[in-house]
């Protein structure tokens, strides 16, 4: 089966090659056999392609990266730890579906939990960690849904940890991009739990269900996922240095075909765009004039990296106007919107984004201020 799906994978491989070769720049996206997908570049958050990306489907065990989210979360409040002891319960051992094989007369530790959770999608690992963050399934699933409001998941509901079949169940490959892409900058350092490839708890080895940490060495994580009514679903992420990308695959036919399916995606983000950095965080991108202010200007700019996906090889026809907020008048405090970036790709504008004060600026002694007021009078 491994050597079936690493020849389909090749055969994706030369055919998006045989595409660059023939000169096309950004050629269709592919033809994929599922029933939503989305492809997300990391860095600039924008989509690259997608296919259904806010219908509402089943996300089966994909939910446990929220699950995840809330335990992380919790470990970095320290209101769990690690090496923290808990009990299983009498509803986590019972859990249908994937299991991690917990027994309720042994104690295990969270971090057993969450390999259990993350790695083998246990049913009993993931309730046992609801049980043990909020007290109980039902409390630990209003996280949940608080958390996925603030995120902006406009089209999530929850109405359990585990992803199990519900009517009131629900996420879109667009939401579970930006939750994919929400835990791996706010929780980097567990990560790599998401490309462990195998666990073994109460003498069964389990192996992590994401086929492409097998085939492809830039893939590390993160979430299969499967139920009858779901079929074979997969958030992938991948980083060639030093781009990251981030595919949703629902719906498809079977174990291998969403892997095959995720690697077409994959390979179309990294070989068909490129992903450029216009200014570095702090690098002014203009000064503005400012009016009352202990400084007459104010440097303008992003305060973390600014960036964006474009068909690979058009980075050189990116063009880029300040249009600047006037007057702009004191006090100016650090961060505060002063203007917006207009940007264009080969002459076709493509977005507009919020500039900042990289400084403020105070408010000017008397004579200062008299003076532009008549200033700005006389404008």
């Amino acid at each position: 089966m491994i050597m079936k799906l690493l020849f389909s994978l090749f055969l994706v491989l030369l055919s998006t090659s045989t595409a660059v070769a023939q000169g096309t720049l950004t050629p269709s996206p592919p033809s994929l056999e599922a029933k939503a997908w989305i492809l997300l570049d990391y860095q600039t958050r924008q989509v690259l392609v997608a296919h259904d990306p806010d219908k509402r489907y089943e996300p089966a065990s994909l939910t446990k990266l929220m699950s995840a989210y809330i335990v992380f979360d919790a470990l970095r409040q320290k209101r769990i730890t690690l090496d923290q002891i808990t009990k299983v319960s009498e509803r986590g051992y019972k859990a249908e579906g994937s299991r991690m094989f917990l027994d309720p007369r042994v104690p295990v530790t969270v971090e057993d939990l969450l390999k259990g959770m993350v790695v083998q999608s246990g049913n009993d690992a993931t309730i046992t960690l609801a049980e043990t963050v909020a007290g109980s399934e039902e409390a630990f699933v209003e996280l949940m849904n608080r958390q996925a409001e603030r995120m902006g998941l406009k089209n999530t509901h929850f109405a359990n940890s585990t992803g199990l079949p519900d009517p009131q169940h629900y996420s879109t490959a667009r939401d579970l991009a930006y939750l994919a892409a929400n835990l791996i900058r706010d929780f980097p350092e567990y990560l790599p739990l998401y490309s462990t490839r195998q666990f073994r708890y109460n003498n069964i080895t389990q192996y992590n269900r994401n086929r492409l940490l097998a085939i492809d060495p830039h893939v590390d994580g993160l979430k299969t996922g499967h139920t009858e009514a779901a079929g074979y679903c997969l958030i992938a992420t991948a980083k060639r240095d030093p781009r990251r990308l981030v595919s949703v695959l629902l719906g498809a036919a079977s174990d291998s075909s969403r892997a095959i399916e995720s690697q077409k995606l994959l390979n179309y983000g990294f070989q068909f765009f490129d992903t450029v950095r216009l200014y570095a965080h702090d690098q002014a991108v203009s000064t503005i004039p400012v009016y009352k202010g202990t400084s007459s200007e104010v440097k303008a700019g992003f305060k973390q990296d600014f960036m964006l996906s474009v068909p690979a090889g058009m980075g050189n026809k990116l063009k880029a106007s300040l249009e600047s907020m006037q007057p702009l008048v004191a006090p100016i405090t650090e961060g505060q919107r002063v203007g917006t970036l207009k940007v264009t790709l080969d002459g076709k504008r493509i977005g507009e984004y919020p500039v900042v004060a990289l400084a403020p600026v105070g408010v000017a002694n008397f004579f200062v201020r008299a003076w532009d007021s008549l200033r700005l009078m006389l404008q």
